[in-house]
């Protein structure tokens, strides 16, 4: 076992060095070079290597470089500076990650003006440079490991001898599950170049939530170029708010596993030749792999959500791997609420053909309502196993009913409702101020587009508003996507 788990990372020669630093805190050493001259201790670029066993602030003056998979062990916090980079080493066995084990914590609170960005080391980088960060939660969790009822093993190589993938409840270490359990915080945090297969088919995401409990704050977070998923929740209890997904090459939105939290306002904006061979959608939602009817069931509740497709033009559905915009499966209980889902090769598939019929869901734990579907080839579709008498017309009689508030304009693409949602080096996807389908009018008054009064939708959690989509035409809420982010 290493010793000390924070090396130096010498990126000036020691010729230029003023004078030398080391700094000890329980388990943990800092090496610095100090290149500042005259005796400063600014500017250092650090190696962090291992698993931090102390509680550890990284500061904003410095550069951190993960090295490896690092764990934040022993029930400590890792506090980070707003305006701090953290760099994710990208080559052969040194693939960085930053785990947040059970019981320990990440508080990374940026601002608006000094967002803390996770990116790559590279010089050069590229998608999928390195693994992005796992949150390991305490809260309840649909899975087994080894035996063990609400217990998870993080996909993706993660976890260790010591346990620090594991995520959930059930064996020594948490022996009952913590559904208000805290990880700490992300706020103004943008994750970059992030996601990483460290084994075929188990890839680790840009933001990974296992069992992460409903204390934890994740709120105004970006993920940008992400190899894999943006946001994947692995059950959990864990709410969020202000998410924004840009050119991913998965899902933008992954849930599984039980996951039973409530996410308002997340923007995803895709780019019509980047998708996986998995098929790409905006939201990919299954209650586990076998659609079984084990509890917790996956019964997420998302409002005012954008997904901005690959269709740019009438005559282009972008790369044949899009699937659709949003595809429930597999006896997930997701629900959409005044949401934008537009430009997809297929808008709404809700898909039965493994395990417990999703079509028993609809209407009851799956609830569609207050959605605009436009610009899509197909807007809604049911596929259905061997023998089913649900089919797509039952699916589309629910979604078109007047109680749901939906609306389908397949002609209408995105140029028609957003100001530039496909000039990838400064989108806006900022509503006209007369889009009819995110603000309603009446005889030429303003109306609520929108509705809260859903059980679903009608907690203290949600923010009523009289637009749908995660950006209003004008007013505040039609600018927090900016300043803080990287397109």
């Amino acid at each position: 076992m290493k010793k000390y788990i924070l090396i130096l990372s010498a990126i000036v020669a020691l010729s230029n060095t003023a004078c030398r630093k080391i700094e000890t805190d329980g388990q943990i050493q800092v090496v610095t070079i100090n290149t500042g001259g005259g005796g400063g201790t600014t500017g250092q670029t650090i190696t962090v290597e291992g698993r931090i066993t102390s509680d550890t602030t990284f500061k904003k003056a410095n550069t951190y470089v993960l090295k490896g998979l690092v764990y934040i062990a022993n029930n400590k916090t890792l506090t980070i500076e707003p305006g701090t980079t953290i760099k994710g080493s990208f080559s052969g066995s040194d693939v960085a990650a930053l785990i947040v084990t059970r019981g320990a914590k990440i508080v990374a609170n940026g601002t608006a003006t000094e967002p803390i960005v996770f990116t790559s080391a590279s010089p050069n980088p590229q998608s999928g440079d390195w693994g992005g960060i796992v949150i390991c939660g305490k809260a309840p969790i649909n899975t087994s490991f080894n035996g063990t009822a609400g217990l998870f093993e993080v996909e993706g190589g993660v976890n260790n001898a010591s346990g620090d993938g594991l995520a959930g409840s059930g064996d020594a270490v948490v022996p009952a599950a913590v559904a208000n359990d805290s990880s700490g915080v992300l706020r103004y945090v943008r994750i970059e170049y992030a996601g990483y297969a460290f084994q075929p088919d188990k890839e680790i995401n840009s933001l990974t939530m296992a069992a992460v409990g409903s204390k934890t704050v994740i709120e105004n977070v970006q993920t940008y170029l992400a190899k894999d998923d943006a946001f994947e929740w692995f059950g959990g209890t864990v709410n969020c708010k202000y998410l924004v997904a840009y050119k991913t090459q998965d899902d933008d939105f992954d849930t599984d596993n039980g996951y039973s939290g409530k996410v308002q306002f997340g923007l995803a904006i895709r780019d019509s030749v980047i998708a996986d061979a998995s098929r790409s959608e905006a939201f990919e939602s299954d209650n586990n792999a076998g659609g079984t009817t084990v509890t917790p069931k996956t019964s997420v509740v998302f409002s005012n959500m954008t997904a901005i497709g690959p269709r740019a033009t009438a005559t282009s559905a972008g790369s044949s791997l899009y699937r659709a915009g949003a595809h429930i499966r597999r006896n997930s209980e997701m629900s959409l609420f005044n949401s934008v889902i537009i430009g997809w090769p297929l808008g709404i598939e809700v898909d039965g053909t493994t395990g417990t019929a999703t079509s028993a869901n609809v209407g009851t734990g799956l609830v569609l309502a207050n959605i605009f579907l436009g610009g899509n080839t197909d807007s809604i579709k049911y596929s259905a196993p061997t023998g089913s008498t649900y089919t797509t017309t039952d699916l589309v009689t629910y979604f078109k009913a007047s109680t749901q508030a939906n609306t389908i304009l397949n002609g209408t693409l995105p140029s028609n409702l957003f100001v530039q949602p496909y000039n990838y080096a400064a989108p806006d996807p900022t509503p006209f101020g007369n889009a009819v389908s995110i603000v309603g009018t009446i005889s030429g008054t303003i109306t609520p587009r929108a509705s809260f009064t859903h059980a679903k939708v009608a907690d203290a959690f949600f923010t009523p508003t009289n637009f749908i989509g995660a950006i209003a035409p004008s007013g505040a809420l039609a600018s927090w996507w900016k300043g803080w982010t990287r397109f």
